[in-house]
């Protein structure tokens, strides 16, 4: 297979949409795509001054409308895991339809989001006017001081921060950046781990536009990781121990298939910041030859 070809973060995307099947194509067309739109377009027009509260139940609801179309079959579990917050919630990431299966949770939420995700067509101008928080992981420094000072100031309001630390949506073998660690021992926050599987077969956006109505999804809480804890202990420890559970439970035998990358179906990413868990050792082995294939030019 010809994997598909790379985009550069800053080119513009184009948003498609393919159903898989007859059926499914017709209830799209007819019923899905004009809710999404509409829904989207109404978010965009919300007040700039919603409360917490205002913006967690107009998420929420945009949330269950569109899972409810896409017939999701979500099971969530954990949730006695979940206390008052606010948290930094550190979840996987599989696809875009993470973020309405994590808007179920019974907290309060913004997300950190790639930049580029708030130049999209109609979804740009909603996340922009909900509040949530662009990085640029391809500049790590500016990058930091951004998801830095933008926790401190959402944390301080009352909702939590929910950040990616794969920072990718590639596969489960992604790494965890530090980020999400170093930023919660600076604010004194607490971290609630989410272990995602099943959501990358819903939408398969960047790597094709194939959309699936009825598709399974778990989301496991798993205990939180206090602010105490993150202070005292070290990092590096806590990243690695964090990673493992969370995998461990996308991956157990009663959890949906989660996504696993393949470089030479899905592309390498070139440009991106894609780091391969060690736990992977021969795909690390392979992404770390390309990149030096391709740093030299010869890739």
């Amino acid at each position: 297979m010809i994997p598909p070809p790379t985009p550069h973060p800053d080119e513009p995307v184009e948003l498609h949409f393919a159903p898989q099947g007859r059926a499914a194509r017709l209830k799209f067309s007819v019923l899905g795509r004009p809710l999404i739109w509409r829904a989207l377009r109404q978010a965009g027009r919300a007040s700039a001054d919603l409360s917490v509260q205002q913006r967690f139940q107009l998420q929420q609801r945009f949330s269950r409308l569109v899972l409810n179309h896409l017939e999701v079959r979500l099971e969530m579990r954990g949730l006695e895991h979940v206390g008052a917050g606010p948290y930094l919630i550190a979840p996987l990431h599989e696809g875009i339809a993470d973020v309405l299966c994590l808007l179920q949770l019974p907290l309060p939420m913004r997300f950190v989001a790639r930049r580029e995700i708030f130049g999209w067509p109609v979804v740009g101008p909603v996340v922009t006017r909900l509040g949530h928080l662009p990085i640029n992981p391809e500049h790590p420094l500016g990058g930091f001081r951004d998801l830095w000072r933008g926790a401190e100031a959402i944390l301080e309001g009352g909702e939590s921060l929910t950040t990616f630390p794969q920072g990718a949506i590639a596969g489960i073998q992604s790494d965890f950046q530090r980020g999400v660690f170093e930023v919660a021992r600076r604010v004194g926050a607490p971290i609630l781990p989410v272990a995602i599987s099943g959501t990358h077969r819903i939408w398969e956006h960047p790597f094709a536009p194939a959309l699936r109505y009825g598709q399974p999804v778990a989301l496991t809480v798993l205990p939180p990781i206090s602010a105490q804890e993150v202070q005292a202990g070290h990092l590096e420890a806590i990243r690695v121990r964090t990673r493992r559970a969370m995998k461990a439970a996308a991956l157990a035998p009663n959890s949906p298939p989660a996504r696993f990358f393949d470089p030479d179906r899905d592309g390498y990413w070139d440009g991106y910041r894609l780091d391969i868990d060690p736990d992977f050792p021969e795909l690390a082995r392979k992404m770390a030859a390309h990149r030096a294939a391709f740093l030299r030019g010869t890739a």
